[in-house]
């Protein structure tokens, strides 16, 4: 029996009645109440911790279910944004739902067509650039075949007319021959600004130090001009041509730009974050002013130079922007250049 029931019932009861069967039953039946009760009340306890286990575990899951939902309105809410449906109310007044749905079916009507549309012009590109490639090969194929057979024929006429040719024959035909290399450079340079960016982009360690020291061996560089290579010239990712294009256009600009004795052409290297930033400086005669802006651009060059075909920057250009890079210039008449170009890392 519950501790404080029996002792208030000892406590009143006369102890001549606590023997009795009748009280004796009445105590146990009071007991048996107290029993079912606390089964009960455990019972309850029970429930209730269970309840609060659901209602957490509940609780929980409505936290995600809402963050999920919250998330998804975001999306909507930014996908309903790029609808311009601000533009759509001003033009239409407050809407409807069927109305969004109208205006979305619209909206994604108009990409897909606009998705087919960049497919098309990047297939008709594609071909476009296949058919250019082609005939850059056709046109220097058909155009060195009869160069070569001109300067045969050149040649044979001063081999043969040698003693009957006086010195200005002899210097008209040197001027033929200029022409005919120079013609024959120019198709090379078309050849190659043309092919620079076709195919995919190969990428594997090239050593530059090894790359432009085995440039300026082949190349013919005068006496009078001395070549510093930074030894610290990194291993980039890139195509041993493309780069082998880069530095031999401006060395070979440099070694040109240089007249006089004591000629310097420096090739440094920087690091720059990303990128690695180089620079090709000689002290040769320098590029006025007024050719800064455009000497990068195909057939453009300086007026004075005969000899160039205004394809090599162009080229290095090319290049430099095929690998994400960017190119510029420091120069001034009578000081030198110095070309500063970046690439990726």
């Amino acid at each position: 029996m519950n501790p404080l029931l029996r002792r208030q019932i000892s406590k009143h009861l006369d102890p001549a009645l606590a023997g009795s069967e009748e009280v004796k039953t009445f105590l146990e039946a009071i007991d048996s109440s107290y029993e079912t009760h606390q089964e009960q009340f455990n019972m309850l306890q029970r429930a209730m911790q269970i309840s609060s286990d659901e209602l957490y575990d509940a609780n929980r899951q409505l936290q995600k279910d809402y963050q999920h939902q919250k998330d998804i309105l975001d999306s909507i809410s930014g996908a309903i944004n790029a609808l311009n449906l601000e533009e759509f109310k001003k033009e239409n007044g407050d809407f409807k739902i069927g109305d969004l749905a109208s205006h979305i079916r619209l909206q994604s009507e108009k990409l897909q067509i606009a998705a087919k549309q960049q497919e098309e012009l990047l297939r008709n590109l594609e071909n476009k650039n296949k058919v250019l490639t082609d005939y850059a090969h056709m046109v220097s194929h058909d155009l060195k075949s009869p160069l070569r057979n001109i300067n045969s024929l050149v040649s044979w006429i001063q081999e043969d007319c040698a003693s009957k040719m006086d010195n200005n024959a002899r210097e008209n035909f040197r001027m033929i021959l200029n022409n005919i290399e120079k013609m024959d450079d120019l198709i090379n340079g078309i050849l190659k600004y043309s092919t620079i960016d076709q195919g995919e982009i190969e990428e594997y360690e090239v050593d530059l130090k090894y790359l432009v020291h085995e440039i300026v061996e082949y190349l013919i560089v005068p006496d009078s001009i001395n070549i510093k290579i930074d030894k610290n010239l990194p291993n980039v990712l890139g195509d041993k041509f493309k780069l082998q294009q880069l530095f031999q256009n401006l060395i070979q600009n440099a070694i040109k730009s240089i007249t006089h004795d004591n000629g310097l052409i420096e090739i440094k290297v920087e690091d720059a974050g990303e990128m690695w930033r180089f620079e090709v400086k000689d002290n040769g005669r320098g590029i006025p002013e007024r050719y800064h802006h455009k000497i990068f651009g195909i057939f453009e060059k300086i007026e004075n130079d005969q000899a160039a075909t205004g394809i090599g920057l162009s080229i290095v250009k090319k290049v430099v922007e095929h690998y994400g890079g960017s190119i510029s210039l420091k120069s001034e008449e009578g000081k030198g250049t110095s070309f500063y170009f970046t690439i990726p890392k």
